[in-house]
């Protein structure tokens, strides 16, 4: 199964000029915890629901200050023609819970959620059924 067949790939951008109060904005009326920052056609950050409370709540800053102040810039991502156990054992790897789907042109096309592995899977969101993917030949467990 590829990334493509599980991922959501309606996805609201920002622009890092946006401010944090239109991302919690968005956030709250799309039931989401993260939005992608994106310069012209260009993923260039990310910044979650985390972001807004540690570093602008956190620092005592307020909903006009600007998303570049705030977001991730630091991206992890997998491509959508990537095999979906393949990058569910790399999620864990690196604990993240969400990760932007690019196309191989690097082009923003989607959000993989562990929400939407789970989904693919007979026995939906059950640890045990997750558990039932194999870790790929090759790689380690720490």
């Amino acid at each position: 199964m590829k990334v493509s067949d599980v991922m959501t790939s309606d996805v609201q951008l920002c622009t890092p000029e946006d401010t944090v109060g239109e991302a919690a904005e968005a956030m709250a009326k799309l039931d989401i915890g993260l939005l992608p920052v994106a310069e012209g056609d260009h993923l260039i950050g990310m910044i979650t629901d985390r972001d807004l409370a540690v570093r602008v709540l956190g620092k005592g800053q307020g909903p006009d200050a600007k998303i570049k102040a705030a977001m991730t810039p630091d991206v992890k991502y997998c491509f959508e023609d990537q095999e979906l156990e393949s990058v569910c054992w790399n999620m864990g790897d690196i604990q993240v819970r969400r990760l932007p789907v690019l196309n191989r042109q690097k082009r923003l096309v989607g959000i993989l959620s562990l929400g939407d592995i789970a989904r693919s899977y007979e026995n939906a969101a059950t640890a045990a059924s997750l558990h039932q993917i194999s870790r790929p030949s090759g790689t380690q467990v720490a």
